[in-house]
């Protein structure tokens, strides 16, 4: 396939040894005079582990050419790759000045193409790029979006010091667009990567890269403040984050990593306290660690106010108590503190578990119980039916196949849901808690 690819900087020049290493042409596009010469004579415009090899290559194959010229080079290819620079602005903000330039570009050049042209956006950008990308080309070429050309979400997952390497065996390739037949290009350009490759909606594309470094940053900071704690102590913090990363079923896993509802129990919470204790008793300031807490209640409020915004009447039902499903446990469970406050509000609130029977509750437990929600007996009702039967509005805090049949005959019922029961989205008397 013939691409274009606009800036040769870091993740264009990658792209373009990559892409020709992958058998197809490609037209470098700058406006440095002293990078498009570098790449036509061979060398890369920046230093990284393996491309100038790849440059070399492939120029003198005549795989790889530079030009100035952004009209004709995206008139020759069928794809136009963007990967100019998305710098911050003095507020924090990125500025996307040179995507919108490129858009211009492309857009005045397939005005006199009769063939259908594909667009990828690979820089790093906000959501809703992809969509004012889209209104520029359609505006300046006359074309019609997703029947003359279409643009797709293409993030990229490059690493310095390891970016070819990271190029032909990503994590996962994403494309996010709303045109089919770009899709099908885009799948095609990349067939020969040896990943999965993910088509989704355009905002996921868009913000994945974001949710990814943030994480990142997250996770450097983290082993830091464990670092930091361990050192006081005297301990190894090496082996201890060596020890952390061997257990894949919850440290390093897919699990927790699902948005909805506050965390609770008996273990989070007071682990979590200690180990913020012991910091600031050490005289250690772990603002991350600290921090966990607040977010947490933060959470809470949040699906609070979403009750009370949405909910028909002051009839609530709350369908699981417990902090957790699969469990009677009551112990610092969030829900708990929810009820507690729509209690303090004159709700009138009935709830069903049917892990939780106060005739078996013992120990710990039924102190908690005592203490903090004595009243849990008269709002216990026998079934998930008793529950529909007796309120306007039903709090989804966990997953049990019954429960969508139930919402399914109840439309005029408020259906606020904590657990995400399914994909539903569509529906007018339901709302989702993180989506």
């Amino acid at each position: 396939m013939r691409i274009s690819v606009f800036g040769l900087g870091y993740v264009g020049c990658v792209s373009m040894g990559c892409l020709a290493e992958l058998g197809h042409e490609v037209i470098g596009v700058d406006v440095s005079a002293v990078k498009v010469d570098l790449i036509n004579s061979g060398k890369p415009t920046i230093v990284e582990k393996e491309i100038d090899g790849l440059i070399a290559k492939h120029t003198s194959e005549g795989r790889i050419t530079a030009r100035m010229d952004p009209t004709t080079s995206a008139i020759e290819s069928d794809v136009s790759i963007i990967c100019v620079g998305t710098p911050s602005s003095a507020d924090g903000s990125l500025n996307l000045e040179y995507i919108y330039q490129c858009a211009e570009q492309i857009g005045s050049a397939i005005k006199q193409k009769t063939s259908f042209h594909t667009i990828a956006i690979r820089s790093t950008v906000m959501p809703g790029t992809n969509k004012r990308v889209t209104d520029i080309i359609a505006a300046s070429s006359g074309k019609v979006p997703d029947k003359d050309f279409g643009v797709v979400s293409n993030p990229e997952f490059l690493r310095e010091g390891s970016a070819v390497k990271d190029y032909f065996n990503p994590p996962v390739t994403v494309l996010g667009s709303s045109c089919n037949s770009a899709l099908h290009i885009m799948s095609d350009v990349y067939k020969d990567i040896k990943a999965e490759l993910v088509q989704t909606e355009v905002g996921v594309a868009e913000i994945i890269k974001y949710v990814n470094n943030s994480y990142h940053a997250l996770k450097v900071t983290f082993a830091n403040e464990v670092g930091n704690v361990c050192r006081k102590l005297g301990i190894d913090s090496h082996k201890v984050m060596d020890v952390f990363c061997k257990d894949r079923q919850l440290n390093i896993s897919d699990y927790y990593f699902k948005p909805g509802f506050a965390y609770g129990g008996s273990c989070l919470p007071k682990d979590l306290g200690a180990l913020v204790n012991l910091s600031e008793a050490n005289d250690l300031t772990v603002n991350v660690l600290s921090s966990i807490h607040h977010s947490n209640e933060y959470q809470k409020m949040i699906a609070l106010e979403l009750v009370k915004k949405y909910s028909k009447g002051k009839k609530i039902g709350i369908i699981g108590i417990s902090f957790k499903q699969g469990t009677d446990d009551l112990r610092y469970s969030p829900m708990v503190d929810v009820l507690n406050q729509l209690i303090e509000q004159d709700y009138q609130v009935k709830i069903f578990d049917q892990n939780v029977s106060l005739s078996i509750l013992i120990g710990a437990n039924k102190e908690y119980i005592d203490k903090h929600i004595p009243y849990l007996s008269d709002m216990l009702v026998g079934s998930f039916l008793d529950l529909f039967e007796q309120s306007d509005t039903i709090v989804l805090n966990q997953m049990n196949p019954q429960i969508i049949a139930l919402v399914d005959q109840n439309p005029e019922k408020a259906i606020i849901d904590f657990a995400r029961i399914d994909d539903r989205t569509s529906m007018n008397n339901y709302y989702g808690l993180c989506w």
